[in-house]
């Protein structure tokens, strides 16, 4: 099965084909959205790190950085610093120009201010957009596809029926050869043992432990009880009383093949079968630690309802929840509800989500994409100087 895509140097495909820029600290954000908005069709991603931070958090934030610029939906990226930051500018178009795709760096300090840096990045980015616009689709192996599957603002709809019909469509693009990756460590908890008996081996059973044993002592030595915040108050207003209740419907949407890895926030996404990335619940961190992680598409389900969309990759909402569809239509791609009364199987429903997924892919675009939905938040792990 073929679907038409950019074709990468290093051999990748994207299924979009963005200018992405960068800041590579928040002191840089203003000058970066100004070049976004004076040049069309590219995207910046702001963000409020980049400075005094030490360790594995300095190292997390050039990571996801580094990671979406490396997606391969991005066709070139311009990097915009202050000049005295702790993530080297260099370093980090270094690392995203190893993909083979062109990378400009600059920084505000050298070009001598705001103003001559908007004028000078505008430049830049023109000149790579005119490049990128001169790009064609080919076709390329569906096996190629990487899905990531979340959900957010869930309810009681989440685990009886969209989740479980994301898990059908999941299966699907394994099934062909592609890869999908689950995430949300926090919403596995009092399951994990479910989805461990699908391990690959002892090692990668031991892994998933080993992440949800991390995060459950890191709130205790917080002082702090996940009963508190998980279930969220609207996922208890939806219906959902439990963690162990949630959970069992977050993994659901993983389907049923062998969970072949277990993988760090961010990490590359690797080829063929189902994964599982350690990432926050929280909607945008997760999804953006996916795009990190070189996936294509997000499939997103919601019961309660959510506009959250990627700056990079195309974020498709899923419900199970009929009034807040038709409440919410200009932020829902797929509406599976009707299993709930018995008007369509779980199967069929995987089905219609499925083929949502190969529109998307062949460039469809989605309701977030359309209403410009370009969140991008960085998952922190230690404290700023």
């Amino acid at each position: 099965m073929m679907i038409e895509a950019y074709a990468r140097s290093n051999g990748q495909i994207g299924i979009r084909n963005h200018l992405l820029i960068i800041p590579t600290v928040i002191c840089a954000n203003q000058v970066a959205n100004r070049v976004a908005q004076l040049v069309p069709d590219s995207i910046a991603i702001g963000h409020q790190h980049g400075c005094s931070q030490i360790g594995a958090d300095k190292q997390r934030t050039f990571d996801v950085l580094a990671g979406t610029g490396k997606n391969p939906n991005v066709g070139a990226v311009l990097i915009i610093s202050l000049g005295c930051e702790v993530v080297d500018p260099l370093e980090l178009a270094q690392e995203i120009a190893s993909t083979g795709k062109r990378v400009e760096c600059f920084d505000i300090q050298s070009v001598g201010g705001s103003v001559k840096a908007i004028v000078h990045g505008a430049k830049l980015a023109r000149d790579l957009r005119q490049e990128l616009d001169q790009m064609e689709k080919v076709q390329v192996p569906l096996s190629e596809l990487k899905l990531g599957v979340k959900c957010g603002g869930s309810d009681a709809t989440s685990g009886l029926c969209s989740n479980p019909a994301l898990g059908v469509a999941a299966d699907r693009l394994i099934a062909v050869g592609g890869s999908a990756v689950i995430g949300e460590t926090t919403e596995i908890i009092g399951a994990e043992h479910v989805l461990a008996q699908r391990a690959a081996s002892k090692e990668v059973e031991q892994r998933l432990y080993h992440i949800v044993d991390r995060f459950e002592r890191e709130i205790e030595r917080m002082g702090e009880d996940m009963r508190g915040g998980n279930p969220s108050p609207g996922n208890i207003a939806g219906g959902l009383t439990t963690i162990e209740e949630k959970s069992l419907g977050c993994i659901s949407k993983g389907g049923t093949t062998e969970l072949k890895d277990v993988i760090e926030y961010a990490a590359p996404v690797p080829k063929s079968g189902l994964y599982f990335m350690d990432s926050p619940g929280n909607d945008i961190e997760c999804v953006s630690g996916m795009a990190a992680g070189g996936v294509h598409l997000v499939a997103f389900t919601t019961g309660r309802g959510t506009p959250t969309g990627s700056a990079v990759i195309p974020v498709i909402k899923i419900t199970g929840n009929k009034q807040m569809y038709l409440r919410m239509q200009d932020n829902m791609d797929v509406d599976v509800s009707d299993v709930l009364t018995g008007g369509l199987s779980m199967r069929e429903a995987g089905e219609r989500i499925w083929q949502e997924i190969l529109h998307v892919a062949n460039g469809k675009l989605t309701k977030a994409e359309i209403l410009g939905h370009q969140e991008f938040s960085i998952n922190r792990i230690g404290p700023s100087l």
